[in-house]
């Protein structure tokens, strides 16, 4: 049996982890703590539409690409959790002036003019797919007219969501994006390891050279550069507040709500008790402290977007570091003929967990996914020479 250490367990090295152990190899999986890192903080949103933007069309197609793999995925998983796995069905982007509202338009009309992957009705990917063909992540389809994005006015926003301010000026509705809840997922994902057989080493990898594993899948997040001199990865210091409801207080939004405030981009994620809200996002180094000035912020901005979250429960204030590459697509990909680089997914770790898998249980394969071209790793320059992808 083929042997392969996963270095990293966060949500992508666990989930390479229990696909790879399914997929016969024998796997161990190295990391001191796994799942405490960036995938313990994150919101669980999965929007690569309604962070589309002209020109990032390579990102909005991994992206989309990834969305589309996400209900067979969660549907797989889902018999290893303890509670479901969605919070949210939709995603709802609001804007508080008309800057904010153009840009909404923008957004908008690029992405539905967009060709996106999706799957077909048997279950194969598609790179052809237009507007309302995205699969249903629920019985609720797509917006109206078969758009991937639907503009709404002010009356459309509080139809949808009465609980925010009346300041709100338009939307922008996303059927088809949901949310997870990203520690029941890490949760799920170590019980289908350990079902699978993998071998969890609470220890950290000094050297890849010490691994005497046939195969290496490097997905230690922003630590990755550590391991790989000279790797394109870079941690991006984000904190976030989790907040509980409380009897007095109003019941969070039923969608995912994204705005900026004051030129700061914030969110608010519904969950079972309550919202999790985030997120700052600063170039610190390996610094997880919260600041009083970030946690501010964030309150101050959730506050002109839901007035009524100031009757919420502070439940918790957490700070992590996102794996962030020079133009935000990750590296999926062979460094060398041993070792396959899975990280560098910025914001998007979570998003972006069914296409890497799929793109890395490829490489293990002798083949490539191509959906995940456009991350491969030998765009940049390497301290080591990067293999023709391992295709043999």
């Amino acid at each position: 049996m083929r042997t392969l250490a996963v270095v990293g367990g966060g949500v992508i090295g666990l989930s390479v982890a229990w696909r790879a152990a399914e997929a016969g190899w024998a796997v161990t999986l190295f990391d001191p703590a796994s799942g405490s890192g960036a995938s313990w903080v994150a919101g669980g949103m999965l929007a690569p539409l309604s962070e589309g933007w002209p020109g990032e069309e390579a990102a909005l197609a991994f992206g989309a690409a990834s969305l589309a793999r996400w209900p067979e995925f969660a549907a797989r998983l889902q018999a290893h959790a303890t509670t479901e796995l969605f919070t949210a069905t939709r995603t709802l982007t609001v804007a508080l002036d008309t800057a904010d509202a153009a840009d909404l338009r923008t957004i908008a009309d690029w992405v539905n003019a967009q060709p996106l992957p999706t799957l077909d009705s048997a279950g194969a990917l598609s790179t052809t797919a237009r507007p309302g063909d995205i699969p249903e992540m629920s019985a609720r389809g797509d917006g109206a007219g078969g758009e991937h994005l639907r503009l709404l006015d002010r009356g459309g926003v509080r139809a949808l969501e009465p609980g925010l301010a009346r300041t709100v000026r338009a939307g922008l509705l996303a059927n088809s994006e949901p949310a997870v809840d990203n520690r029941a997922l890490v949760n799920a994902l170590r019980s289908a390891c350990v079902a699978g057989g993998v071998e969890f080493r609470a220890e950290k990898v000094n050297s890849l050279a010490d691994l005497s594993h046939d195969r290496v899948v490097l997905a230690a997040g922003a630590a990755a550069a550590e391991l790989w001199p000279g790797l394109p990865v870079r941690p991006v210091k984000g904190e976030i507040l989790r907040l509980r409801r409380r009897p007095s207080a109003p019941t969070p939004p039923e969608s995912v709500i994204r705005a900026r405030v004051h030129g700061r981009p914030i969110y608010l994620v519904p969950r079972s008790d309550g919202i999790v809200l985030g997120a700052t996002q600063y170039e610190q180094g390996f610094d997880t402290a919260v600041t009083v000035a970030g946690v501010r912020d964030l309150i101050t901005d959730a506050e002109a977007i839901l007035p009524g979250i100031g009757e919420y429960e502070f439940a918790e204030a957490i700070a992590g570091s996102r794996p962030g590459s020079p133009d935000n697509l990750p590296l999926i990909g062979y460094l060398d003929e041993r070792v396959i680089a899975a990280t560098g997914h910025g914001r998007n770790g979570i998003l972006d967990t069914p296409v890497t898998v799929d793109a890395v249980l490829s490489l293990l394969a002798d083949a490539q996914l191509p959906e995940a071209r456009s991350a491969d790793p030998g765009r940049f320059r390497t301290s080591a020479p990067i293999s023709s992808g391992g295709v043999r």
